[in-house]
């Protein structure tokens, strides 16, 4: 089987609820941003409005394979003032 290896980067509240900033992870080749968020149960998260940025891209595209060395980054809704 071969790997890629991501980075999963959390912000804020996420990042206090699940006690980490930063994960390192080897994915098997060809999964998509969409499997790795199932993968690590993070679909509510998702669906209530933390955004995610593939490679400092919001919006990218989650169906995508990711590549080895991507950063994924979850980020909390922002919130107007």
């Amino acid at each position: 089987m071969k790997a890629v290896k991501v980075k999963m980067l959390f912000f804020g509240p996420l990042a206090e609820s699940l006690g980490e900033r930063e994960v390192v992870t080897a994915l098997e080749m060809g999964t998509t941003c969409n499997q790795l968020i199932e993968l690590f149960e993070l679909s509510n998260v998702v669906a209530n409005g933390v955004a995610v940025a593939i490679d400092g891209q919001i919006g990218a595209d989650r169906n995508s394979a990711l590549k080895d060395a991507s950063e994924i980054a979850f980020l909390p809704p922002v919130s107007g003032g």
